[in-house]
């Protein structure tokens, strides 16, 4: 980057990720010299996107002072022993609960990128040889080294003259938004923002007093279902295992394995759902699982509803365990990693099951383009798994209320209850037509400034304006 533009503000903001995409969430920031990376998120879904974290990062990593982290999820954490392999030096922030989900989710992404590179080189279907992985278990272990934790609503100074607070935002344990604060102005950034109404969750705190917003958009141009995820998930299970079909959830690891978890224990605790067996496959899911306990104060659930949880649920633990699962028989329900189905025990399921139309396949999440969970999403009846074609027979259903994510009203309503009218807010973390939906129900809903920013574009912070500078006048060094 041109350090004459650095040098010409005191407080700057540069986009380099979750532009015209919800991931890759890198935000650089300026301020007094000083420079912080506020998330660093792996690019996911498309080619395209992903190629993008093998290219050389926009800053040098060793001119970075400090990182701090909205939540633990690996399109805001997962470029972490990336950026450390390449000279990062420098603390990493984050809330002690994002510090033990990182513990899980890094050494895990690591394992599975060195799997993807084992597989490639095996069925020599890469141009690279020998297929490297983007970093190893050695690397994430080495940016967890760098992490340190700082609780809510506590100040504290992650570079000198730049004060720093998170704020819960729900969405996951240990989510927050970020607000920096540098000579009298002000900048947050939402994280991802939770829903008000989360079953498992406490609903995010309001915005802290700022100059300046970043906001999440993943849901930005849509609402959810008004009926709520019980309505919904119940609506979707019972018709299944009535026939005696095997219910698949490909699930996010962290938040919506164990949401979903929480109320399927309630609807079959209830009678709204036949007593079959609920299996969680994911050694992921289940190591964070029980970190639940141990951050009560987050969540709605009282310890009650987590044993209830735990009883209702069978722990799948080894490999030899998952195989034995697709050799029974419905009724029952497995919930598995991936959500976006891009890999883990998921996978082996739908070879197993897909091709039954007893059976139905539940989507829980966002799914982002380039991956399978989009493909099903959008009706593929094919999928591409393992180098074979497996037939999708199975009902395919994409549930509208159980992201982790708030809609387009819920992230106005976040906004409109900030303390004050920023200068403006900047745009992210969607998909363009949901970044701009959103970005003119800000200006006409809240007659706010909004910008949905371009990859690499900056802003003088300082301004009392909104002057963005083009991304084709930020150059590498």
């Amino acid at each position: 980057m041109d350090t004459s533009t650095l040098q010409n503000s005191e407080f700057r903001l540069t986009f380099l990720g979750a532009t015209g995409t919800v991931t890759g969430s890198r935000y650089l920031v300026e301020a007094g010299g000083k420079r912080l990376l506020v998330d660093c998120g792996l690019f996911q879904g498309y080619k395209a996107l992903r190629l993008r974290n093998w290219e050389e990062f926009p800053v040098d990593p060793s001119s970075i002072d400090a990182v701090l982290l909205t939540h633990a999820h690996l399109d805001h954490s997962g470029y972490l022993p990336r950026l450390v392999d390449e000279g990062f030096k420098g603390v990493i922030w984050c809330t002690p609960a994002t510090r033990r989900l990182c513990g899980i989710l890094l050494p895990d992404s690591a394992h599975l990128l060195g799997e993807e590179a084992e597989y490639a080189n095996r069925k020599g279907s890469t141009k690279h040889h020998p297929a490297r992985p983007l970093y190893d278990e050695n690397s994430a272990r080495g940016a967890l080294r760098q992490m340190r934790h700082w609780d809510f609503d506590q100040s504290f100074e992650p570079v000198p003259g730049v004060i720093a607070n998170f704020r819960s935002q729900g969405h996951i344990l240990g989510a927050a938004a970020i607000t920096l604060a540098y000579h009298g102005v002000s900048l947050t950034f939402s994280g991802d923002i939770g829903r008000p109404n989360d079953p498992v969750m406490r609903p995010p705190s309001p915005p802290a007093a700022s100059d300046w917003i970043v906001t999440e958009s993943t849901y930005g141009d849509r609402e959810h279902s008004a009926g709520g995820i019980k309505q919904e998930l119940c609506a979707a299970l019972e018709p299944v295992l009535r026939r005696g079909g095997v219910a698949i959830i490909p699930a996010f690891a962290v938040g919506r394995a164990q949401s979903l978890l929480h109320v399927i224990a309630q609807l079959q605790l209830e009678g709204a759902l036949p007593a079959a067996p609920v299996y969680l496959n994911s050694p992921m899911a289940t190591d964070v699982t029980s970190l639940y306990r141990q951050y009560t104060a987050q969540l709605i659930l009282d310890d009650a509803a987590l044993e209830r949880m735990h009883r209702n649920t069978r722990i799948v633990n080894s490999a030899e365990d998952s195989k034995q699962l697709n050799q029974r028989k419905g009724p029952m329900i497995i919930v598995s990693a991936s959500g976006m189905v891009t890999g883990g025990r998921v996978l082996h399921h739908l070879v197993a099951f897909a091709s039954d139309p007893l059976n139905a396949i539940i989507l829980c999440g966002f799914q982002a383009g380039g991956t399978r969970g989009a493909l099903l999403a959008e009706g593929a009846r094919r999928l591409r798994i393992y180098g074979q074609d497996v037939e999708v027979k199975a009902e395919v259903k994409q549930l509208s209320s159980a992201s982790a994510h708030a809609d387009a009203p819920e992230i106005l309503a976040w906004l409109k209850s900030a303390p004050n009218r920023p200068r403006a807010v900047f745009v992210t973390h969607g998909e363009p037509s949901a970044a701009d939906r959103l970005r003119v129900r800000i200006e006409r809903e809240l007659g706010w400034d909004a910008i949905v920013p371009e990859f690499g574009a900056s802003v003088d912070l300082m301004s009392t304006t909104a002057q963005m500078v083009p991304a084709k006048l930020v150059v590498s060094a």
